[in-house]
């Protein structure tokens, strides 16, 4: 049996057998619903439904909600049985902290008796997947964005930048927009997301966003409620905030900017490897335009060495930026438990939590 490759973001969770040529065969969202104990049930009441999100901003912090989601995933969905489990190996985001790495690796072999597991930080898979070994990530998530600079298979973490803005911050900013322009239809965050993924758009460059304030096209959508919305200039300043992040009331620089002065702490010998073999992933970065921004604010960076964004292999999936931390899992599944490289239950039994520092990073 294959390895299962898990890859737990803040949105959705992809998750699979070690297959690197297919995309995950489960993408799910990570948001879960927590059903009311039956005792707490009343006729007379009406129950709110209450949602729970077990993963934030990249890290887990809802250690039971997390047990209860890889259950269902593991043994409902990739049919894993009970006293027959498989090896696992799961990404890791860019600077987890220590204890909570300590917390994974104790939850998969005490709860879940995996015979196997394996972890790598997500800006290596990344580069992974799209054929490198050295380069930098990145990675626009739901909750983060992650510039990592990567060297010969290692996370440079001194250089690496995590910054606390992502598509759920861009999702926000988009309802805030559209409740100014469009003051009698009742939106909601779930309404807000569904019309990102459809509209948002990158400007060309600052200027062209510019002329969208003056004079912008506009739509009219229906939404499933039936209420009618109208979507002009919003849909630009979605984009615009990644490379403007004032829009969003931050005072920073835009996202090519932050990855150059990433690098720019990296010796200057490696910048040229680093710079030119670029890679974008998270779903954010399949906005509309946005790869052609960021190429465009590249060549006019502060940078002697412009960065260069690396395509992925032809025969990698498709939309491989939507998940290309997991399919890089799955190229190193084939390598780290053939060649017995991932912690045994032995390892684990012998060393306890801590094992993991040492066999996976």
């Amino acid at each position: 049996m294959e390895a299962v490759v898990v890859d737990a973001g803040s949105k959705l969770l992809k998750a699979g057998f070690a297959l690197p040529d297919q995309p995950p065969s489960l993408i799910i969202p990570t948001q879960m619903k927590r059903v009311p104990e039956e005792e707490s049930f009343n006729d007379n009441v009406l129950h709110e439904e209450i949602t729970v999100d077990p993963v934030e901003r990249g890290f887990i912090r809802d250690w039971d909600a997390i047990e209860d989601l890889l259950h269902h995933v593991l043994y409902t969905s990739l049919g894993w049985e009970i006293s027959n489990e498989g090896q696992i190996l799961f990404t890791d985001p860019l600077l987890t902290p220590k204890a909570l790495r300590e917390h994974l690796v104790q939850l998969m072999f005490e709860k879940f008796n995996v015979s196997g597991f394996y972890a790598s930080e997500q800006p290596v898979l990344s580069l992974y997947a799209a054929g490198r070994i050295s380069g930098c990530s990145v990675d626009v998530g739901h909750g983060k964005i992650d510039i990592a600079p990567v060297i010969e298979g290692a996370v440079h973490h001194i250089a690496s930048r995590r910054f606390p803005i992502g598509g759920a911050d861009l999702t926000n900013l988009l309802l805030r927009e559209l409740t100014k322009s469009n003051s009698m239809v009742n939106l909601n965050p779930v309404v807000a997301e569904s019309l990102k993924e459809q509209f948002a758009v990158c400007a060309e460059d600052e200027l062209a966003y510019e002329k969208t304030k003056l004079a912008c096209p506009k739509v009219e959508h229906t939404l499933p409620d039936g209420q009618v919305i109208t979507i002009g200039r919003e849909r630009y300043a979605v984009g615009e905030a990644l490379f403007q992040p004032s829009i969003l009331g931050l005072e920073a620089h835009g996202i090519v900017e932050q990855l150059v002065r990433c690098i720019s702490t990296v010796s200057s010998e490696n910048h040229r490897q680093l710079l030119e073999n670029t890679v974008l992933c998270g779903g954010t970065t399949t906005m509309a335009g946005f790869e052609n921004r960021f190429q465009k604010e590249a060549i006019l960076s502060s940078s002697a060495i412009h960065p260069s964004v690396v395509k992925p292999p032809e025969y990698m999936p498709e939309n491989l930026s939507m998940y290309q931390a997991w399919v890089g899992g799955a190229i190193l599944a084939k390598v780290v438990f053939p060649q017995n490289q991932h912690i045994t239950k032995a390892d684990y039994d012998e060393n306890g939590p801590a094992i993991v520092h040492r066999k996976c990073f």
